[in-house]
């Protein structure tokens, strides 16, 4: 300011300088008067500028804030009209809290299916009638939130509600987890646990007498995969911890669920209902604890080997009761589990080959079952057989009905081949797929029982990501 008064102070003295013979008539108090009242004048004039000036410094502050604002909350859809939208209380936005990351995605999937004889678990008819054609499928939607700090430590959530196509609602996984990235993470909630036994490219893989991918069908094989304490039931949650340390993962599951939920409702046994094992109807006393142990090791970035173990730990969980009304307790269950993967896709994703060698052995009251399987993929094209024997030690000898194969004790083996194709790109879309499926399965008892069952199938499998 002082800078300012004196520049007008100077050109002020020159002006009077110039007009110096106009004034000589004037007292030197006079001019001196004249002076003192046009530097007044002029300070007054440079303070109204310089309000002015701080004016406009607040007003274009307050837009850029408004502009940052609505910059923050863009509304997801602008199709709306202006005047329309002028009608909210509010303008529509989509808001986050800030506190991480959320992704939405999901994926299509639908089935075509021909097959010689349904199996145990259908989704559309149970009849097991020859020759049947049936369609299925979902579309899933996922909502994953994570948040990540600078250190590697990580919380997150994932949620996938699915829709089928005969108008049910499901739940896929629905967990929360935290951690360290890379290093260790706990997990609680509905998910699978490490898979023990994968079968690669498995577009269409059903088993004479039962799928046994998910429940024990009395009457029916059993192909044991080391899948009853992995997760993702009905009937129960998981909570799971783990530990990354250089080539070496080790995991702990624990799932806790009602234990008679891993057996069909009958409908197979006459005179039965409910649930039943060895031709026995379950009855649950108390929830099962699996505790199911993981460790796997990566020799190379392709070779990798895993072992691990299922057993419930509770005993008398469940079981049936006998003529004395005491339970007979059937709940005692320990599995076994080898598995060898070669995946020679990571160093040539082209011409790489995915390989896996796998076997399981489960220890139950009265029965012992085995599994071996070996799969390979390359180009696209995967072929697949899979091995299981039964060992039933002692049976009720109810008879069974809809086509049951096991209704006594005695050994039985299940052969089962399977295959599948992948047409990648349809339309030149990278999230569009097409699966070719197709499977044979047969199963022989023992000598003293001549009963056995053959079943094949084919699908075309419609997978679209989003």
């Amino acid at each position: 300011m002082k800078k300012t008064t004196l520049a007008i102070t100077i050109g002020l003295l020159m002006v009077a300088n110039t007009g110096f013979a106009k004034t000589q008539g004037m007292t030197l108090e006079q001019r001196l008067e004249q002076m003192e009242a046009r530097l007044e004048a002029a300070e007054n004039r440079a303070a109204q500028a310089e309000n002015q000036v701080q004016q406009l410094k607040v007003k274009q502050a307050a837009e850029i804030k408004e502009i940052k604002a609505a910059q923050g909350n863009t509304p997801v859809n602008g199709q709306t009209p202006a005047e329309e939208t002028k009608k909210n209380a509010s303008t529509p936005n989509l808001l986050l809290t800030g506190y991480g990351d959320l992704k939405i995605y999901g994926d299509v999937e639908f089935n075509m299916d021909g097959e010689s004889r349904r199996g145990t678990l259908t989704k559309l008819n149970e009849d097991h009638t020859t020759e049947q054609w049936d369609m299925d499928g979902r579309i899933l939607i996922g909502f994953d939130g994570m948040r990540t700090l600078d250190d590697g430590r990580f919380a997150g959530f994932s949620i996938q509600p699915l829709a089928d196509m005969y108008g049910s609602m499901f739940l896929d996984d629905a967990y929360f987890h935290f951690g360290e990235t890379n290093d260790w993470k706990v997990k609680v909630g509905r998910f699978e646990a490490f898979d023990m036994f994968p079968l690669n490219q498995d577009t269409f893989v059903e088993h004479s007498g039962n799928t046994a991918n998910d429940l024990y069908s009395d009457g029916q094989g059993y192909i044991y995969m080391m899948k009853e304490g992995r997760g993702r039931s009905d009937a129960g949650g998981n909570f799971l911890i783990s530990k990354q340390i250089d080539n070496w993962y080790f995991e702990l599951n624990s799932l806790i669920e009602d234990g008679s939920s891993l057996y069909a409702d009958s409908g197979n046994i006459q005179g039965v209902d409910g649930r039943t094992y060895h031709g026995r109807e379950m009855t649950k006393e108390k929830n099962v604890v699996y505790l199911r142990p993981v460790v796997s090791w990566a020799a190379t970035p392709e070779l990798s080997f895993s072992a691990g173990m299922e057993a419930n730990v509770v005993n008398n969980a469940y079981g049936y009761y006998d003529k004395k009304g005491d339970l007979v307790d059937q709940s005692g269950r320990t599995g076994y589990g080898l598995t060898m993967t070669w995946n020679g896709l990571k160093s040539d994703p082209e011409n790489g080959i995915v390989f896996n060698l796998n076997t399981a052995y489960m220890d139950a009251d009265n029965e012992q079952d085995f599994t071996a399987a070996t799969n390979a993929l390359w180009r696209n094209f995967e072929l697949g057989y899979i091995y299981a024997h039964n060992k039933i030690d002692d049976f009720n000898g109810v008879v069974c009905d809809n086509d049951c194969w096991i209704d006594d004790e005695g050994t039985y083996d299940i052969h089962t081949v399977h295959a599948s194709y992948l047409i990648p790109n349809v339309m030149d879309m990278q999230n569009f797929n097409v699966y070719l499926g197709a499977y044979y399965s047969k199963i022989q008892s023992s000598e003293e029982i001549s009963s056995d069952d053959d079943r094949y199938g084919a699908r075309v499998r419609f997978k679209y990501y989003f």
